[in-house]
């Protein structure tokens, strides 16, 4: 398929199958100013309860390849904070991000939340590795205003360092033992990606936590509360490595497509990570039924386009609801030459309210064939 993200929309899409059950292939067109707000944030989302959710399944016992490790911080460019709380700045963050490098944290010797007034963005000429590394005590949140964290190699605001900036192979992020909560993406061009947008380069996610990030309620393609991707470079996959994406007490993301992932042409490799109770709450899924505005399909993760592999091990997902289609997953390869693959993992519990594919609860999937399952439970 073409990288550039207008050109995803679907002509192939899905036949008569996808058109009796009102779901397709998504459409996503980058926009003018990746910078546009929200113009109507909603109210603080208040603080956190005071038991979260484990990092990742600690049920899942699969081997984590050597690309899908933590990074090395022993060294780091920048060290975010002085020693104390106060000295951990949404300035500071930000400051930090757009140097790039090794980013590490020094806020006191107790967990601390920085709330971000503005997004964190990379820029494309620094690194090419960029690492945020909170050590397990940092939470960034967008404090249900802003998006957090924000890479694009297709935005000339944050440099073109090349000609096809669709498939480069830079910057490399990763974040790592960080929590990102109440991220907000609503009305923002492009689309998606409450806690994190990403095109270009490569993303990879290890020991993170995503709490009650938001993107648009509605809309056909639009999506991933948590994480939006598009263009990893060469089609190499996006590792999310034991991480949590959602929780009992409201602490689901939420969206119109994809709570916690969403792509376009992007490959997923998902290991030892836990999804609980995120939401696909958009209507009329896609293209959009006559008189709805669109969405609702993959309440735990919704992947669309055509080549391209979600790998799920070592994965727990429940309570994951769609008001559509796939309430923990939606995968539509529209040329059906992706593969859905899934060993060691339990998927319970995820009502989709609309459809599924016959034999795979939870699940909406057209691909290269039936879906890959092994020594996993799906009811």
């Amino acid at each position: 398929m073409s990288k550039t993200m207008s050109s995803v929309r679907c002509v192939l899409c899905v036949g008569a199958v996808i058109s009796l059950l009102g779901a397709s292939c998504g459409s996503s067109d980058a926009g003018s100013d990746p910078n546009t707000m929200n113009p109507g944030p909603g109210p603080d989302p208040g603080p956190l309860p005071m038991s979260l959710p484990p990092v990742g399944n600690p049920d899942g016992k699969c081997a984590i390849p050597a690309e899908a490790q933590a990074e090395d911080t022993s060294r780091p460019t920048t060290v975010v904070g002085t020693g104390s709380a106060a000295s951990c700045t949404s300035d500071a963050v930000v400051s930090a991000v757009a140097k790039g490098g090794i980013i590490t944290f020094n806020c006191g010797p107790d967990p601390v939340t920085i709330t971000l007034s503005q997004t964190a963005k990379i820029f494309n000429d620094k690194g090419p590795k960029i690492v945020l590394d909170g050590g397990g005590k940092v939470t960034l949140s967008g404090g249900g205003k802003v998006r957090i964290l924000y890479q694009n190699t297709c935005d000339p605001a944050q440099k073109w360092t090349t000609s096809h900036c669709n498939d480069q192979d830079h910057p490399l992020l990763t974040v790592q033992n960080l929590t990102f909560i109440d991220g907000n993406a609503k009305g923002m061009d492009p689309g998606g990606g409450g806690a994190i947008f990403v095109r270009g380069g490569r993303l990879k996610v290890v020991n993170s936590r995503f709490f009650r990030n938001t993107v648009d309620e509605t809309g056909p393609d639009v999506g991933g509360a948590a994480i939006r991707a598009f263009d990893q470079s060469m089609d190499l996959p996006l590792y999310v490595v034991h991480s949590t994406f959602g929780g009992d007490g409201g602490l689901g993301n939420v969206g119109s497509n994809g709570g916690g992932l969403s792509s376009i042409g992007v490959s997923y490799t998902v290991i030892n990570s836990l999804f609980v109770e995120n939401s696909a709450i958009g209507s009329g899924a896609n293209p959009p039924k006559s008189g709805t505005p669109g969405g609702g399909s993959g309440g735990g993760i919704y992947c669309d386009g055509n080549l391209f592999t979600l790998s799920l091990c070592g994965v727990k997902m429940t309570g994951n609801t769609a008001k559509e289609g796939g309430g923990a997953i939606f995968f539509v390869s529209n040329n059906r030459t992706g593969s859905l693959i899934i060993k060691d993992s339990v998927l319970s519990g995820n009502p989709s309210m609309g459809f599924e594919t016959a034999g795979y609860k939870g699940i909406f999937v057209l691909a290269n064939g039936t879906p890959q399952i092994s020594n996993s439970t799906l009811n």
